[in-house]
């Protein structure tokens, strides 16, 4: 059964308009191994902005926003040996989210020169 749904789209040009101007916004927004990931593509700014929509839908998924005890840069899009992203927890916001006794998270991602999206389905843990 599913527990929240979130989408979120995103101009890539405003991530990286951020990103270019904003000291500190790749590090306050994104994982020291999102960055890595991030800046060795060639086209880095949609993919930084993929993983900024797919956050900004987990907030949406959840119901609860950025609840207290949770920071934005703790949750990390990874991509598995295939290639399929997945949403990584880190820290305080690990625990928190373990707290909530939720079922699978399922990620997906699309980007274009120009837009980024992204989904979150939450299943609900079996037997809630």
């Amino acid at each position: 059964m599913i527990k929240g749904i979130g989408t979120d789209i995103i101009e890539v040009e405003r991530i990286a308009s951020k990103i270019q101007k904003e000291n500190g916004f790749r590090e306050l927004v994104f994982s020291a191994e999102e960055i890595k990931y991030c800046e060795a593509k060639t086209n880095k700014y949609e993919h930084y902005a993929a993983r900024f929509a797919a956050k900004e839908a987990l907030g949406k998924a959840l119901g609860l926003g950025w609840a207290e005890g949770t920071t934005i840069n703790e949750v990390e899009i990874r991509n598995n040996a295939e290639g399929k992203p997945y949403i990584n927890f880190l820290g305080e916001t690990a625990k928190k989210i373990a707290s909530l006794n939720l079922g699978n998270i399922h990620v997906s991602l699309s980007h274009i020169k120009t837009f980024a999206t992204a989904i979150v389905i939450i299943e609900q843990q079996h037997g809630s």
